[in-house]
């Protein structure tokens, strides 16, 4: 401050010496730059300021706007709908809180029991979000899980199969099956001839399938099918070859030639062949007729020249190691929608050559015979016995009444990354064929004759 006086005065002194201070022009710039200067350091200050408190958020209004209710899409609606989350806490209109209390008219909490080893979770831990269609994925432990998933305008009453007197045991299931079996007779699928002759110098086993005589058809009223042969080497199931499809005959003639090299000998007792006869079907998966099993075991391969030719009934695709699917069904008629959760699955085939599976389901729902909507789980990676616990909801069509025209088909499919998703197996709920197994027959009819009541029951798996 001192010398900016000091500098001041010897100015002064110099401008009284010159002159200068009784010039106006003087005057006049010396007020333009100072007006100027205090203009530029204001301007500066005014948008230092403004930065800060932007950085900051300082002296910002925040404007709250009443909240609105959101309004469900119509049924019209291309917007897509979100299933009920399994976890949810809610009470039915006009009902009890858990602690006694009166709930508001949204709000709804059904209590739930499930049968032994029931995996729907209930309890406060975690929870994963799934896709839009899908709910809410519980990461709880085992001890922990309970079914809740049924959501409607009315009170659901939640069923646990453990109490029910009506439903039968497995080996009532069993029974009701093998009586099934010995009404309708012998299934009679044709037969499939084949010729084996193994080669010593390439170390290779020949295959030749022949034909197929006597095909069943594919429905009573079809007189024709489409049929063609898969073949695979036990029990390693790496050794994979189908035929082509013949069409429209139920006896086709393929003399197909098919040589698996790097066979030793000694490896033939160990080996079966596994031939699947299917119906090719151009908008569908194709239809299983039968199988031929046939180990190697039995057979002199010694002679290198000589052909042994075989024919062997074809007979049905044996259930056997095909896995059991745990699945809960909820009609709600007011809604107009079926509940459908995927709870779990047990004793699946190995499908990988680790040993394991990487299984998924798919759902689809069928009006008449023609699948109108498709949902599917999470792939559940290296297990045999996953946990799904993933519930959807199926709107039904307009004008529909009942589950007469309405029908489920689950498909347990092996996820590989490399090569296509392989079928582990499948089960049909509902329509003309759940009439064919007791398990699935007894479940849907639960179902149709108890509304508003999530029913679960085990089912073994066809392919």
């Amino acid at each position: 401050m001192c010398l900016a006086l000091s500098v001041w005065d010897v100015l002064k002194e110099w401008w009284e010496e010159k002159g200068v201070l009784h010039d106006k022009s003087v005057w006049v710039v010396v007020a333009v730059t100072a007006t100027v200067l205090v203009g530029v350091v204001y301007a500066c200050r005014v948008r230092r300021k403004y930065f800060t408190s932007k950085k900051t958020g300082e002296g910002r209004t925040v404007t709250l706007r009443p909240p609105k209710a959101v309004k469900n899409p119509q049924p019209q609606s291309h917007y897509l709908k979100k299933s009920p989350s399994p976890t949810g806490t809610k009470t039915p209109p006009g009902g009890k809180s858990p602690t006694g209390g009166s709930s508001t008219p949204g709000a709804r909490s059904p209590t739930a029991t499930l049968p032994p080893g029931g995996v729907l979770c209930t309890c406060p831990s975690p929870r994963l979000t799934s896709p839009a269609h899908q709910t809410s994925i519980c990461t709880c432990p085992p001890k922990t899980r309970g079914v809740k998933v049924c959501e409607e305008s009315e009170q659901v009453n939640y069923e646990n199969e453990r109490d029910k007197p009506s439903t039968p045991s497995k080996e009532e299931l069993e029974l009701n099956e093998r009586n099934l079996t010995k009404e309708s007779g012998p299934t009679r699928l044709g037969k499939l001839h084949f010729k084996l002759r193994y080669n010593f110098d390439k170390n290779a086993l020949v295959v030749t399938i022949v034909k197929c005589t006597d095909l069943p058809t594919k429905e009573p009223g079809v007189a024709c099918c489409d049929p063609y042969v898969k073949l695979q080497l036990l029990p390693e199931k790496q050794h994979k070859v189908k035929t082509r499809v013949l069409r429209k005959t139920q006896s086709p003639l393929y003399d197909e030639d098919f040589t698996f090299y790097g066979i030793n000998y000694s490896q033939l007792q160990n080996i079966t062949l596994h031939f699947v006869v299917l119906s090719f079907d151009r908008y569908s998966r194709d239809d299983i007729i039968g199988e031929v099993v046939s180990p190697l075991s039995q057979l002199d391969l010694t002679n290198t020249e000589a052909t042994i030719a075989l024919t062997r009934e074809i007979s049905p695709r044996s259930l056997k190691g095909r896995g059991e699917l745990l699945v809960s069904l909820c009609h709600q008629p007011a809604a107009n929608r079926l509940t459908v959760v995927v709870l779990k699955a047990r004793n699946l085939p190995k499908m990988d050559i680790t040993g394991l599976s990487d299984p998924y389901v798919k759902i689809y729902l069928l009006y008449n015979g023609q699948r109108l909507a498709k949902k599917k789980t999470h792939v559940k990676k290296r297990t045999l016995n996953p946990v799904f616990n993933e519930s959807f909801v199926f709107d039904l069509p307009a004008g529909v009444e009942g589950l007469d025209t309405i029908s489920l088909e689950f498909l347990l499919l092996d996820w590989d990354r490399v090569t296509k998703n392989e079928v582990i197996g499948r089960l049909e709920l509902g329509g003309t064929r759940a009439t064919a197994c007791g398990s699935a027959n007894h479940h849907w009819s639960e179902v149709v004759t108890s509304p508003r009541r999530q029913i679960a029951e085990w089912h073994k798996l066809r392919e």
